[in-house]
């Protein structure tokens, strides 16, 4: 059995991740068992090369193959913020809550909501082989929280041609579609065949 190490601490990226892969041969982990990894300095200018700063960082100092998201949303009326700075928009890393915040009352005061969710998927090799893979998804952001389901901004999203935020549409119907569910369709066939061959 081949393992893929997922780059991240976030449970729900994770599983989210091992449910739209759910490749037959391969194990996909995350980095839960591995507290002593040096901490990634996401200070790359797009989603690609933060993607790929995470990615090296693990199949380096674990040997294996790794795969890592950057993702974040982008708000047209906001010139594209919060954009990479998404995980820490209101200051803190992965504070889902204040990131929130700080985008409805942003969001509030815009004419213009336009938005699209942004993923990008960097795969990295022991070896050093890398791929990446971009896909987006457009809707528009609101000014209120709906929904229960997903995380970050998902209850903030509305994708085009829908009527529900992300979170209201539950995981299931969103994995069919999202950013980052595009980006790995993208990258599903690249990993079964470096990995599986």
């Amino acid at each position: 059995m081949k393992t893929l190490r997922i780059a991240t601490g976030n449970a729900h990226k994770l599983s989210e991740i091992q449910a739209i892969l759910d490749i037959p041969g391969l194990e996909i982990k995350g980095l839960a068992d591995c507290p002593d990894l040096p901490e990634a300095i996401e200070d790359g200018d797009t989603f690609e090369a933060n993607a790929l700063i995470k990615a090296r960082i693990v199949a380096k100092e674990l040997g294996v193959w790794a795969l890592a998201d950057d993702s974040g949303i982008e708000v047209d009326g906001l010139d594209k913020a919060p954009g990479i700075y998404s995980a820490r928009y209101a200051g803190t890393h992965g504070d889902d809550k204040g990131n929130n915040q700080k985008l409805m009352q942003e969001v509030a005061q815009l004419n213009n909501t336009r938005a699209r969710f942004v993923a990008a998927i960097a795969l990295v090799g022991p070896e050093g082989t890398e791929r990446v893979a971009r896909a987006t998804v457009e809707g528009h952001v609101i000014a209120e929280e709906r929904g229960a389901t997903g995380f970050g901004y998902d209850p903030m999203f509305i994708p085009a041609g829908y009527e529900k935020t992300f979170a209201e549409l539950g995981d299931e119907i969103k994995n069919q579609f999202s950013h980052r569910s595009r980006a790995l369709a993208q990258m599903k066939p690249v990993i079964e065949e470096l990995l599986l061959g």
